[in-house]
């Protein structure tokens, strides 16, 4: 049954999180000030065609883009198992790293967990080399099995925080970048 298929309770945490932000990106964008290029629900066309994908951008289908977000992103961030400890640290990480990409936002996320860790005392800090695996999955749960909720906020506050000054930064360096500052603001950063 149909219904029964998009119920949310059904619905699987990436499924959950590509609907929110396919909500953001959209359908098919062609902007010169854009260095992704032309994109299509948010895929770029070199993440496309890295992907196999061979048709225009302006066709790129939903459920190709889907499938290609799901592997980028979403596995490359092992968003599986950290969707499992907190999936609104999921959420974040997989919607930055589909807007300013995967490694970026993964050494966001072990920068952040190395200053949360009382200098050592919760938990070892992370190499931050932007790749998530398992042990940064090990300390995330480290950090909130110690930390609780309090750990959530704050992880989300900060991992906010950089991302915000990301967008900044970019556009103080690429002037064609400030046409997007608003956007980013408005709904990626929250």
């Amino acid at each position: 049954d149909q219904r029964l298929a998009r119920s949310p309770r059904l619905m699987t945490a990436f499924d959950r999180t590509w609907s929110e932000t396919l909500g953001l990106e959209g359908g098919f964008v062609s902007l010169s000030s854009d260095p992704g290029g032309a994109t299509r629900w948010g895929i770029t066309a070199a993440v496309a065609r890295e992907h196999g994908y061979k048709g225009k951008m302006s066709a790129l289908p939903a459920t190709t883009a889907k499938a290609i977000a799901k592997l980028a992103y979403w596995d490359k961030l092992a968003l599986d198992a950290i969707a499992e400890i907190d999936d609104k640290i999921a959420f974040e990480l997989f919607d930055t790293g589909y807007n300013a990409g995967v490694e970026t936002v993964a050494r966001f996320f072990q920068r952040s967990l190395n200053l949360l860790n009382r200098e050592g005392t919760d938990y070892k800090d992370l190499k931050v080399d932007g790749v998530v695996g398992s042990i940064t999955v090990a300390r995330f749960a480290a950090l909130m099995r110690i930390r609780k909720t309090a750990g959530g906020i704050v992880l989300l506050r900060m991992l906010n925080s950089l991302q915000g000054y990301n967008y900044v930064s970019k556009a103080e360096k690429n002037g064609k970048l400030e046409s997007f500052v608003f956007g980013w603001f408005l709904n990626r950063v929250t």
